[in-house]
């Protein structure tokens, strides 16, 4: 068995869903892409989008003789939805997916340089200029949809992406196509009409972005238009036909707390700083901060965007 097939295995056997490895190399079809559109603003107030533009394209700036990448999925995707009319993404029910699997490519990391040597090499989720859903795509797990979201043939789009990108040759997966066709689901049923055309979101516009990166007051035109969300938004990935195969995760540090759970619309409403902190500790919905979430709710229920 090669290195490249007990890595994969290893990264099963650690509760990954995928594994696929995909060359280290410049991302040259991305690069216009990638420049457009930032030049059309759609990174709205996220600056940090601009920045490290040489290093987004190729992972070799990132990792000193980068030659392989290596891309993990893990399915975050819940057997129940929470209750209550006011909604956070499914990705935020559980604990902080980031330390999650940065514990989980620590010990594939570890595992690599058990059976390969020194292998020179850094795991990023989601927190590094590193395109996660273009390597996902390069690797084979599955094609990046009109809604910008990788989709995975027969499992949907319920998934985390990770990365550890080494020094090591190792044997490489391809791309699997696109499986979208003439569907526009997606576009259609947008709330604020964030996907501009196939395959292009106008990250400005998105509520994800509204509601989590924006640290100012939310703009009046997207009064009424927020279907109830105060972090987060997964209406393109509810009305992807691809997630009709999404299956419950098999990850303990992903199902909710139980004080989430018991949560009404009401304490939302009323939430308090201290009860923010108590019920959200392990959660990414930490990342708004209280005020942020409490902006978020009043928005969605008054028709008002101040706190």
């Amino acid at each position: 068995m090669s290195l490249s097939q007990r890595i994969k295995l290893k990264a099963l056997d650690l509760g990954f869903d995928y594994c696929g490895i995909s060359k280290a190399t410049f991302l040259e079809q991305e690069a216009p892409r990638l420049e457009e559109w930032l030049k059309r603003g759609y990174q709205g107030s996220m600056a940090w989008m601009e920045n490290h533009f040489d290093k987004r394209l190729d992972p070799r700036k990132l990792v000193e003789g980068a030659k392989s990448v290596i891309t993990v999925l893990l399915n975050y995707y819940p057997e129940q939805t929470l209750q209550g009319n006011l909604k956070i993404s499914r990705y935020a029910y559980g604990d902080d997916y980031h330390q999650v699997i940065k514990e989980k490519l620590a010990a594939l990391l570890a595992e690599i340089r058990a059976q390969a040597g020194e292998v020179q090499g850094r795991a990023f989720v989601d927190s590094a200029p590193v395109m996660d859903k273009v390597w996902a795509e390069r690797a084979g797990a599955g094609w990046v949809g009109k809604n910008a979201n990788l989709i995975v043939k027969k499992g949907g789009s319920y998934f985390f992406i990770g990365e550890l990108i080494l020094d090591l040759e190792l044997d490489y997966d391809g791309p699997i196509g696109d499986y979208c066709g003439t569907c526009r689901r997606c576009m259609d049923a947008c709330p604020t009409q964030a996907i501009t055309e196939p395959y292009v979101v106008d990250g400005s516009k998105c509520i994800s972005y509204l509601t989590i990166e924006l640290k100012d007051q939310i703009n009046e035109t997207f009064q009424g238009q927020m279907d109830n969300w105060v972090y987060g938004c997964d209406v393109c990935q509810e009305v992807c036909p691809w997630n009709r195969f999404a299956q419950a995760h098999q990850t303990p540090e992903f199902l909710p707390s139980e004080a989430l759970q018991q949560l009404s619309s009401q304490d939302f409403k009323e939430i308090t700083e201290e009860l923010f902190k108590t019920v959200f500790k392990e959660s990414a919905v930490k990342r708004t901060k209280w005020k942020g979430f409490v902006r978020n709710i009043s928005f969605v229920n008054s028709g008002s965007n101040e706190v």
